[in-house]
């Protein structure tokens, strides 16, 4: 007698992601895991399930894991931000901002995604031209890496923000001791904290709206890099009434004031939600010139940007966090922030260890500083888009030395032979597939350069793969529940048209997902 089961698929070639990187026919699906991975005619012999799928000859890969992402301000921005991405001037992003606000969403106009290093005059903007435009209504536009804003005036006088005001971990940008409305790091929040906060009903839409993005593009796992308390119990509350399907990994945010009580009574963890890190900010970032670097910025004389909390407070959240067996999840971008991290992280693990502490993006590492990742275990998390996406200017910003020693994905990845790969969407698009493309060819979508970005830190299509899957899951402590397609592990799938091993690599990007599984329920067809 056969057994009985939810789902057989068949007709695949199907990459389990295993150690020996296997490839099976068949998969057979039960309660939304794995039971069996093989031969399809003998699995056929043993197995009868109430729903046959056919891949036609299609390609199957665990479904992706953006290890690093902003997953509910993905959907909030696109509900209520104009989108700055892609404009090739100021005069472009003016008239996005206008068509946005005429809508009248609400009160505040807010946009996000601009960036001034892709005009042709690459100066960062001022507000006069927001203050003719909106004189009365608040104004804030968001830089596309999230570290700078662009403010009207009206936005700075109900933040009382004048020339005098003082602010530590980012800057007031001044031009002849007045304001431009560029605000950097934490400057940023002076303005922030005035607008006001989401309404539950807008951030379940919001929530509903970049799940159903990443599933089409095969995405089944998130790690969402900072998300308050609230939050984590809105996506709770939406995963058991089954309208929130997505598996999302939190990190806790530190400036909640519930986040102490949060760590406190332990690691959180249900079969779709994970809250077992904290994220922290070492600096900002190279392209509004706030990641702090040990020399001055090659393109801006006396420039370092800046370590954006005083040490004490790193330490505070990193002791308590290692007090409740969670995770520290960086952000630092500059050599000198992530020096400052390696070491700060060395003091507390002290040697080999499993913490598997995280330094987020890892972009510019000196070159003293490699080996303090594989020496203490930690973790180099990184979004290998970004590479494709600065590589036109980042050269200028820190020079032909240090520019070595920057986006160095392979070398890091030898470090602890393994590391988690993501997009930072809503930074970047949030395709896995470019992330793959541009780990392996190390290219924009034009194919520039030729030759690739620093070739000699391209990773192979299985580091490329395992990056987005198994590895990414590691990169949480859920390898031994997803990431791979064998017995035991969740039926998370993506279906696509051609073969990511062996598609020509200008072909990548175009690859279709044509189906998305999450615990073996179709969630995704094209």
């Amino acid at each position: 007698m056969k057994t009985r089961a939810d789902l057989i698929i068949h007709n695949a070639s199907i990459y389990t992601i295993d150690e020996d990187f296997s490839t099976v026919e068949s998969l057979v699906v039960d309660r939304g895991k794995i039971i069996a991975a093989g031969d399809a005619a003998e699995l056929s012999a043993k197995y009868k399930a109430r729903e046959v799928f056919d891949a036609e000859g299609h390609y199957i890969y665990p479904g992706f894991y953006d290890a690093h992402c902003h997953f509910p301000g993905y959907g909030t921005g696109k509900l209520q931000r104009a989108d700055l991405t892609g404009t090739r001037s100021f005069g472009e992003v003016l008239e996005r901002v206008a068509a946005h606000a005429s809508a009248g969403i609400s009160e505040w106009v807010e946009g996000r995604g601009w960036d001034q290093n892709d005009w042709e005059v690459k100066e960062f903007p001022g507000r006069e031209a927001l203050d003719s435009l909106f004189p009365d209504r608040p104004v804030m536009l968001i830089r596309i890496d999230g570290h700078a804003a662009l403010v009207n005036s009206e936005a700075m006088r109900r933040a009382d923000i004048t020339a005098e005001t003082a602010v530590t971990g980012g800057e007031i940008i001044l031009e002849n001791g007045i304001p431009t409305g560029i605000l950097i790091d934490n400057a940023m929040e002076l303005v922030r904290k005035h607008i006001p906060e989401n309404d539950p009903q807008l951030l379940r839409a919001a929530l509903l709206l970049a799940q159903k993005d990443c599933f089409a593009v095969g995405l089944t796992s998130v790690t969402d890099a900072g998300t308050d308390v609230s939050l984590i119990r809105l996506m709770d509350e939406m995963h058991r009434s089954g309208a929130l399907k997505m598996k999302i990994n939190a990190m806790l945010n530190p400036g909640d004031p519930e986040y102490m009580d949060f760590m406190a009574a332990g690691v959180f963890k249900t079969e779709r939600l994970h809250v077992n890190s904290v994220k922290l900010y070492a600096d900002g970032a190279l392209g509004s010139r706030g990641a702090c670097l040990l020399e001055p910025y090659s393109d801006a004389a006396g420039k370092y940007g800046f370590i954006i909390y005083p040490e004490s407070y790193y330490r505070e959240v990193i002791g308590l966090a290692y007090k409740h067996g969670y995770q520290v999840n960086t952000h630092a971008i500059g050599d000198s922030a992530n020096r400052f991290m390696l070491d700060l992280y060395a003091g507390y693990l002290g040697g080999p260890n499993d913490r598997r502490w995280r330094i987020e993006h890892a972009q510019c590492v000196h070159e003293d500083d490699f080996d303090k990742f594989g020496r203490y275990n930690i973790i180099p998390s990184i979004q290998s888009t970004h590479a494709t996406s600065d590589m036109y200017w980042a050269g200028e910003r820190i020079g032909p030395d240090r520019i070595r020693g920057a986006y160095a994905f392979k070398r890091l990845l030898d470090q602890n032979g393994w590391l988690p790969n993501g997009t930072d969407f809503p930074i970047e698009e949030i395709s896995p597939l470019l992330t793959f493309y541009a780990a392996v060819a190390r290219k924009d979508l034009a194919g520039y350069p030729p030759g690739g970005f620093q070739p000699e830190n391209a990773l192979s299509r299985e580091e490329a793969l395992r990056s987005i899957t198994t590895w990414a899951a590691k990169g949480s402590f859920e390898e031994n529940e997803k990431g791979m397609l064998a017995p035991g592990m969740a039926a998370d799938m993506v279906i696509l048209d051609k073969d990511l091993m062996t598609a020509d690599a200008d072909e990548i990007p175009g690859i279709n997902v044509l189906y998305t599984f999450v615990n073996g329920e179709l969630v995704y067809a094209r």
